[in-house]
């Protein structure tokens, strides 16, 4: 029998299998099916009229409606070829009790849809298997699912997945069952991650088989979905989450206590309610813990804790306290092992040793716990520890292994950590060790500088520095570098060019040629060297004169510097940059820049100015305009600098920053004096005076003798084998300088004279008598420099014969 639903769709009423037959009052037959007649091979012509017990095999009782004709049972009915047809019937009566239908079918097909129903119903209902019948637009048409079953997700009828899962999960779920629906190939368990009404931020791992429903046609009518949860499935599945994960997060950080931090946060709440990492001093210094076997040799120290919706007991050690030294025990002995161990209160208790180290180690609620090891390398290196104490369900054997396999990726983590640690430690002493005193005063300026190193687990250490050198005449070099690279090599680096631009400095080079020297010694330190021993590296080389107030500057692939006016206002000295030091083959160029007494040069390596995006002129921009910001002519230098360092904002810079600022001073026009002569013998008594003259109006007459002698040996010595024009300058500050300038580019030298020798001791005489001397060149000749100082000490003359 057909019918049509209010769409149009046809729906079918399937009794195949199925006869019925109509009796009297009497027992007679009055209604025979086409399918009785299929059943037992007689036409209803032929058994219509005819009692129904004609029908029956064997002997039976005269079976009438009003004699009580069961309602259900078996019978044997004969067929018209003579055989028997098992059969199974049941009676519907009618009202009046006039006639009755009987239903009949063969036994052995009554018996398999018997089977069938027992076992729908068995599956239906199974608290842990989800049965839904969609139709072919996927809407759920009845299910099995309740609110009781998988965390509280119900599929009402009507609905659809997409109404009580989320776009992604429904999305995925739909897509397999259509593929079922128009394939009617079925699905076997594919992996479903639900997320729970109850608990939305934790998901469900569910299995989803399907098969295709078919009408009588063959066609399509539907899909059945089954969701299926056993606690194998979630705890297996589980255990491979909560590895992926630990995979993913541990070892992240390069900070051995971030590094606690994460794990602990991995195990909480997915594994235990509470928990905590305690790690070994030595750890968090950087440092190998000691072997040992004696419980009092751990030296731990809680360094993370994490509790799921469990108040923490007010005794129980919090991140940061010490650990108290345990008594030796076999736990303790295994643990010290690599073995994790589980314990419950009692147990706890007996290896604790005490109700004192219980309350410090127990949650109030703590009923089952796990102690593992970070053990790497045969050190322990700490421990981590879990406690259920809401959840009834106490720890098995599998999660102490889960926990051990877990601690041991951890430790490694936390070993590397550690090693990064030291050498970062190391690396920071040695640059720290390497630079300048942060602050230096001097006549030309007043210099600070700072060294930022890179933080976050980023590249750490390198060989960012700055340095400031003062030159004779008072004078100062003013240096800024970066080598390429991080850690020990790279500050090992910056050590050997630090020194070699302080030696260079001191020959009193332009800066070009100081340049073009240091750009000799990298290509040279890089030759035949290994990748990581290779020397990369920028570097601003700048000479302040305050007596001219110009300050010369090159760089070899450097940022430019920055000058901040008396005024506050800033601008940045524009160079024609060299190329990095150790390429070679390109030449250096310098540009002199006047500067205000009272200016502020700003030196620095590019991590202040190369931002996350970048763009490095616009990391300029930002310089130029937080420097005049954090400028106060009253001010003192560290506290700009600090100010502009604390713009950079809380995150910890990508790569190390170097800072050194110099606020320019000015010698006075008063304390200097100069004259140019020619090249005549006769001027050498004119220097003398003039010297003298000098010195007595700067009130230092007790200074003119030793200083009458050195003029007159220069000036002697440049007019004799140099030419002319001679110059001669007195500068005085907190010590006299007395410089003659030649046009010869010849180099004094210092030498012994023979007592038998009538020359030769002048420049001799000149050591003696002044605190330091030397030279420097220039493209119009060379200058000769010596220093007193205005306090001289008694000098020997005897050494001279």
């Amino acid at each position: 029998m057909r019918g049509f639903s209010a769409g149009g769709g046809e729906l079918v009423f399937s009794f195949a299998g199925i006869a019925t037959a109509v009796l009297d009052d009497q027992g007679r037959v009055s209604r025979w099916s086409e399918a009785a007649a299929g059943l037992l091979g007689l036409t209803a012509g032929e058994v219509c009229g005819r009692p129904v017990r004609d029908l029956l095999a064997g002997e039976c009782h005269r079976l009438t409606v009003g004699a009580g004709i069961p309602d259900s049972g078996r019978v044997l009915l004969r067929h018209r070829s003579g055989d028997t047809v098992d059969i199974t019937f049941r009676v519907l009566r009618t009202e009046p009790a006039a006639e009755a239908l009987v239903l009949l079918a063969p036994t052995h097909q009554v018996s398999h849809w018997e089977q069938g129903a027992n076992v729908l119903r068995a599956l239906l209902s199974q608290d842990r298997v989800g049965i839904g019948m969609h139709d072919t637009d996927l809407n759920v048409m009845w299910t099995n699912i309740t609110s009781g079953m998988f965390g509280g997700t119900v599929l009402p009828e009507g609905s659809r997945l997409k109404d009580v899962l989320s776009p992604d999960e429904a999305e995925a779920a739909e897509t397999a069952l259509r593929r079922v629906l128009e394939t009617g190939e079925p699905l076997i368990g594919k992996d479903l991650r639900v997320r729970s009404p109850r608990a939305p931020d934790r998901r469900l791992a569910l299995s989803l088989s399907a098969f295709r429903v078919e009408d009588a046609h063959g066609d399509p009518a539907g899909v059945v979905a089954m969701f299926t949860d056993t606690p194998e499935q979630q705890r297996a599945r589980h255990r491979m989450d909560l590895l992926h994960e630990a995979a993913s997060r541990l070892g992240s950080s390069l900070d051995v206590v971030r590094t606690s931090e994460d794990l602990v946060g991995l195990l909480v709440p997915s594994l235990a309610d509470m928990g905590w990492v305690e790690l070994a001093e030595a750890v968090l210094e950087g440092d190998e813990p000691p072997k040992g076997t004696g419980a009092g040799e751990l030296s731990l120290r809680r360094v993370a804790a994490a509790a799921e919706g469990v108040p923490g007991s007010a005794t129980l050690l919090r991140p940061g306290d010490p650990v108290p030294r345990l008594p030796h025990s076999p736990e303790l002995w295994e643990f010290q092992h690599g073995r994790a161990v589980i314990v419950d209160r009692e147990k706890a208790a007996v290896v604790l040793g005490d109700e004192a180290h219980l309350a410090l180690f127990v949650p109030d609620d703590g009923h089952s716990g796990i102690w593992a090891p970070l053990y790497a390398r045969g050190l322990v290196l700490g421990s981590v520890t879990l406690w259920r104490t809401g959840r009834e369900d106490p720890f098995e054997p599998d999660d102490a292994e889960l926990l051990a396999e877990i601690a041991s990726r951890a430790a490694l983590s936390v070993d590397n950590a550690r090693r990064y640690t030291r050498e970062h430690r190391v690396a920071l002493a040695l640059q720290q060790r390497l630079l300048p005193a942060a602050t230096t005063d001097t006549p030309a300026a007043e210099t600070t500088g700072m060294y930022l190193p890179a933080g976050g687990g980023g590249a750490g250490i390198s060989g960012d520095w700055y340095d400031v050198i003062p030159l004779p005449s008072f004078r100062l070099a003013l240096v800024a570098g970066d080598v390429v690279g991080h850690g020990l090599n790279a500050t090992a680096a910056m050590g050997s060019l630090r020194t070699a631009v302080r030696t260079l400095a001191d020959l009193e080079l332009d800066p070009t040629e100081l340049l073009t020297h240091l750009d000799d010694l990298v290509q040279r330190l890089s030759d035949g060297a290994d990748a990581e021993s290779l020397v990369g590296a920028t570097c601003l080389y700048a000479v302040y004169d305050p007596v001219t107030h110009r300050c010369a500057v090159a760089c070899a692939g450097h940022p430019p510097p920055v000058v901040i006016r008396p005024d506050g206002t800033t601008h940045v000295i524009h160079l024609s940059p060299g190329p990095p030091l150790g390429v070679g083959g390109m030449p250096f160029e310098s540009v002199t820049a006047d500067l205000e007494p009272g200016s502020v040069l700003a030196l620095y390596t590019d991590g202040l100015i190369e931002r996350t995006d970048g763009d490095v002129d616009a990391g300029l921009r930002w310089l130029t305009e937080h420097l005049a910001a954090a400028y106060d002519p009253g001010r003192p230098l560290g506290d700009t600098g600090r100010a502009l360092l604390a713009g950079l904002g809380d995150d910890p810079p990508r790569d190390d920053i170097a800072l050194l600022l110099a606020r320019t001073r000015a010698v006075p026009e008063r304390s200097t004096a100069s004259w140019e002569f020619p090249a005549d013998p006769a001027v050498v008594a004119e220097a003398r005076r003039a010297a003298a003259r000098q010195l007595e109006q700067w009130g230092l007459e007790e200074m003119a003798f030793t200083t009458e002698l050195i003029v007159s040996e220069l000036v002697t010595n440049a007019v004799r084998y140099a030419g002319g024009p001679v110059g001669l300058r007195l500068i005085c500050e907190d010590v006299l300088v007395c410089e003659v300038t030649d046009p010869s580019n010849t180099q004094p030298r210092l030498r012994r004279a023979g007592w038998t020798d009538e020359g030769g001791r002048g420049l001799f005489l000149v050591a003696q008598l002044a605190t330091r001397w030397g030279s420097r060149y220039s493209p119009r000749g060379k200058t000769i420099w010596v220093e007193q100082s205005l306090a001289p000490a008694p000098v020997d003359l005897s050494v001279l014969v």
